[in-house]
């Protein structure tokens, strides 16, 4: 067997070379036992088959539960009791099936399903059912017959390869919070207030949490009941379709937060003990638990699970259009002691006893179904362990993921807040971290994400500010504090989305420095909705800070997306520019790179500015492009943007096309320079 390209790449991989290489043959050994050589496309329409299905007939109803011994629909059309008119027939392997004539039941009406075995019985919600509602007064979930004139996208998807011709720029979002008013926001409203903002801003890629059906709206999506299922609690589906449909029309990838690894506990809203077995869907044992999630977790060892999830993914391709997802809890997935108490500090620590190879087969799987079926879409691996060829290509022996969440820089930047004085901010150091990752895996960067904005832990803004912010954003009125707190705000996320391997991703509201944390309603807080929206007042109110934070993001992303463009690169293929460190002197805290055409430079320095400070660049004329102390970002406005600036010849440096690039550079700024000979 040839060298699988992923150890040819990397030396350090040498040792452990029979652990990947065994690790891809299970992957093709298991690939062929699934689908007996077929497209794997064709294996994974089990929602095609399962579930409430209407035909030219009237209804049919399947579902898989082998350790059932009768099954009864019930519910509005039968005044929820069992009756022989609604029971299902066996047809063996575990699987079950109900015929019924149009007239059984409507559109609208409320179902369950009542599972019998041998000593007990429960009624569940079916494994695949595509719509769940929860009733207003008793709380209570019941899958509903959904069956309206079906939706017809109007727009196409954005094509990949032009989305990603400057990388992905991702604004992560969560329907429900999405709205000003202390209630649950719905799709309708999200696609006709903040998309359009969105849109304006730039992004090029939406990221929405919490769309498959979960129980309790404060875990944030991340424990779900009903895989098949989006969220009642924010629409319909046809709404959800409208929201992606409206988004493809503007150029705007949709992709999904999608939890595979794990589900919650629940039995009558999910599948915990489905078929009066704990291990129909989970592990048994010590296993089937996770220690830290309070739920419970997949056995990817069983075709019927892998069929399960792998269906999963393609009906959210497939019936609503999504463009791929984030996958979430892929550290927990890939490793037996799910990740906890790990520092994984070398190599050894990826390649041992603890690795879960059906979890990584799994993943995999799923990586080829999704390009299958959209060529276009995109995977990303939330994953901290930093595994080697989580987002290499299958055939090179990776797991397939498009990209990996860069988790460790948003660490850092909170330890760089909390823990260093400014005067000890070192640029080399800060770009280190910004450029710390394996070159032939792309990466998805953030400053911070929606786990950076939760009840319990502090934004980037409020961090800088502390509770300045709550008195002195209105112009005119500014402490010190928060004058450092906007400088710094916008440096950071200028150096974090500047230094991209692959896409950078922002948190909704945290382009403009949302104030406060992010708190669902619960007991503990009287059952509020204050934490848990957007209040898009502020940054639509010109006399207060966060309209020019605002400014200044969407400023960025567009120069970015404008101007950062894709060069071939013999061994990578595809790739943005490299990163070349010009200059970087720790005394002064000024730092200067450049990727293609343009020029970044960094003074970290909060006491001093320099005139005319020189540093070696390609010899040329430049113009500045992007200056984070304009005015009308809340700057100061201390230089004049409009000059042309010339490199001065160096003898020293002419044979290598370098010379002296002269700027002024006020106190904590940053200035972005393109050039134009």
């Amino acid at each position: 067997m040839k060298e699988l390209k992923l150890i040819q790449s990397d030396p350090y991989l040498k040792p452990y070379a029979r652990a990947i290489e065994g690790r891809y043959d299970y992957f093709v050994r298991r690939e062929r036992e699934l689908t007996a050589d077929k497209p794997l496309r064709d294996f994974a329409d089990g929602y095609l088959y399962f579930g409430l299905h209407q035909t030219s007939k009237g209804w049919v109803f399947r579902e898989w539960a082998p350790n059932a011994t009768a099954i009864y629909m019930i519910g509005d059309f039968n005044d929820w009791h069992k009756s022989e008119g609604y029971r299902l027939q066996s047809l063996g392997n575990g699987n079950w099936e109900l015929e019924l004539p149009k007239k059984a039941m409507k559109h609208g009406q409320l179902y369950k399903l009542l599972v019998e075995w041998y000593g007990g019985a429960g009624e569940r919600i079916p494994s695949y059912a595509t719509r769940v509602v929860q009733d207003d007064r008793t709380k209570i979930f019941s899958a509903q017959v959904w069956a309206p004139k079906a939706y017809r996208f109007a727009h196409k998807v954005p094509v990949k390869t032009e989305r990603n011709k400057s990388g992905l720029f991702i604004y992560e979002c969560h329907i429900g919070m999405g709205g000003n008013a202390e209630r649950v926001s719905t799709y309708e409203e999200f696609r006709q207030n903040v998309l359009p903002r969105v849109d304006a801003l730039g992004y090029n890629c939406i990221q929405i949490m919490a769309i498959q059906e979960h129980p309790y709206y404060g875990s944030f999506g991340y424990h779900v009941s009903s895989f098949f299922a989006a969220s009642s609690r924010f629409g319909t589906p046809e709404e959800l379709k409208a929201l992606i449909d409206d988004a493809h029309g503007r150029g705007i990838a949709v992709i999904m937060d999608l939890v595979h690894s794990h589900a919650v506990k629940n039995e009558q809203e999910g599948l915990g003990n489905f078929d009066g077995t704990p291990y129909q869907y989970f592990h048994a044992g010590s296993r089937r638990e996770h220690p830290a999630w309070d739920s419970l977790c997949f056995d990817y060892q069983k075709p019927q699970v892998i069929h399960f999830l792998l269906s999963n993914c393609k009906f959210w391709l497939d019936e609503y259009n999504f463009d791929g997802f984030r996958f979430d809890g892929v550290t927990s997935m890939i490793y037996r002691s799910h990740g906890l108490g790990e520092d994984f500090n070398g190599y050894d620590s990826y390649y041992n006893m603890n690795q879960d190879g059906d979890a990584i087969c799994y993943l995999t799987l799923a990586n080829k179904l999704i390009h299958q079926v959209k060529k276009s879409a995109v995977t990303i691996a939330e994953e901290m362990s930093g595994m080697p060829g989580l987002a290499s290509p299958i055939k090179d022996g990776g797991m397939g993921f498009d990209y990996r969440l860069a988790m460790g820089i948003p660490d850092f930047w909170i330890k760089m807040i909390k823990e260093v004085k400014d005067e000890d901010w070192k640029g080399g150091h800060i770009l280190y971290e910004m450029t710390n990752r394996r070159q032939d895996e792309k990466t998805i960067s953030y400053a911070e994400s929606h786990d950076q904005a939760l009840v319990g832990d502090k934004t980037i803004i409020f961090r800088l500010m502390d509770s300045d912010m709550y008195w002195h954003m209105e112009h005119g009125h500014s402490t010190y504090m928060v004058d450092r707190g906007i400088a710094l705000h916008k440096m950071i996320r200028l150096i974090t989305a500047s230094t991209i391997n692959g896409g950078y991703l922002n948190f909704m509201g945290n382009e403009f420095g949302h104030p406060e944390w992010i708190d669902f309603p619960r007991e503990g807080n009287g059952w509020s909705y204050k934490y848990a929206r957007r209040q898009w007042d502020l940054v639509d109110n010109e006399n207060l800070y966060y309209s020019n934070l605002n400014r200044f993001d969407s400023a960025m992303i567009h120069l970015l997306e404008e101007k950062l463009q894709m060069e071939k690169d013999p061994k990578l293929g595809d790739h943005l520019p490299w990163v070349y460190n010009l200059w970087d002197k720790d005394g002064d805290q000024v730092l200067a790179y450049r990727r293609g055409k343009l020029i970044f430079v960094f003074n970290w320095n909060g006491q001093q500015s320099f005139p005319d400070y020189g540093f070696l660049a390609p010899v040329g004329s430049y113009k500045v492009v992007l200056n984070t102390d304009a005015q009308e970002f809340a700057g100061f406005g201390q230089t004049d943007d409009s000059v042309i600036h010339f490199t001065q010849d160096d003898p020293l440096y002419q044979r290598e096309g370098k010379g002296w690039l002269k700027l002024y550079l006020p106190a904590r700024s940053a200035v972005v320079l393109e050039k134009i000979d």
